[in-house]
C-alpha cells in the first residue's frame, strides 16, 4: 500500500482552506493547517509534512518567509505556492525563497492533486503562463556547476544536509520518512563519491559549499 503524501495547508482565507481540505481528502493526508506565517512555521515544525501548500500573502508576513524559515529547519520538505496572484514579482520572490512550484487558485482540484504529487517527487510545477516569468528571471543567473555536488542525487543531497547539521542517522531517517538503513546507504554513497572518510569531513565539505 502506497504511503499517502503528508500535506500542510497555509492560507488565511478559512473558507478557501476548508474547500481545499475537502477537495484533497482521499488524495493526500492533510496533517495540519495555518492561517498566518507564525502558526505555519510552528505547525510545519511540529507535523513534518512532505509538502506545504502555501499562499503568497499572509496577515503577518509572506509565503516566502514561511518557505525560507521552515525550509531551513526541514530541508526534506517541498513547498508549493497556491495564490490568486500571478504577478511576476510574487512568483519570482517565492521561487527564490525555495518553492518548488507556483500555481494560481484557478487550478482544478485534479490539477492541484497532481501538482502536489509532482512537487513531492522533485519536479518544478508552474501554471502555464507563470513559467515564463521564472525562465526570464533566472536566465543567466545559474550558479557555476560544482561537479562534486552535481554527481549527488537529490536524495543524497537531502541526507547530506541533515547529517552535516548534526542529525543522527535515526533522526534524519525520521525527518525524511525513510529507514535508518537507507540513510546509511546514502551516506556511504556520498562519502564514496566525494572521496571523504568520515562525518567530520562531510560536514566541513558541505559547510564550505554553503549546503547547510
Amino acid at each position: 500500500m502506497t504511503t499517502p503524501i503528508r500535506v500542510f495547508l497555509v492560507d488565511d482565507h478559512r473558507l478557501f482552506l476548508s474547500g481545499v481540505r475537502s477537495e484533497l481528502t482521499g488524495e493526500v493526508e492533510i496533517v495540519g493547517d495555518a492561517a498566518d506565517a507564525a502558526s505555519a512555521i510552528r505547525g510545519i515544525r511540529e507535523t513534518g509534512p512532505d509538502v506545504v501548500l502555501v499562499d503568497v500573502h499572509l496577515p503577518d508576513g509572506s509565503g516566502a518567509h514561511v518557505i525560507q524559515t521552515a525550509g531551513r529547519e526541514r530541508p526534506g520538505t517541498r513547498f508549493l505556492a497556491l495564490s490568486v496572484s500571478d504577478a511576476a514579482e510574487d512568483v519570482i520572490a517565492t521561487i527564490r525563497a525555495g518553492a518548488r512550484g507556483y500555481v494560481t487558485k484557478t487550478i482544478t482540484p485534479e490539477e492541484l492533486a497532481d501538482a502536489i504529487r509532482r512537487v513531492h517527487e522533485g519536479d518544478a510545477v508552474f501554471s502555464p503562463r507563470l513559467a515564463g516569468f521564472v525562465l526570464d528571471a533566472f536566465t543567466g543567473e545559474a550558479p557555476p556547476i560544482d561537479p562534486e555536488v552535481d554527481q549527488l542525487t537529490a536524495r543524497e543531497r537531502e541526507v547530506l544536509r541533515y547529517i552535516a547539521r548534526g542529525y543522527t542517522y535515526r533522526e534524519a531517517a525520521r525527518e525524511l520518512h525513510i529507514s535508518v538503513k537507507t540513510v546509511e546507504t546514502h551516506v556511504s554513497a556520498v562519502l564514496r563519491k566525494l572521496q571523504l572518510t568520515n562525518r567530520y569531513e562531510l560536514t566541513r565539505w558541505a559547510t564550505d559549499r554553503r549546503l547547510v
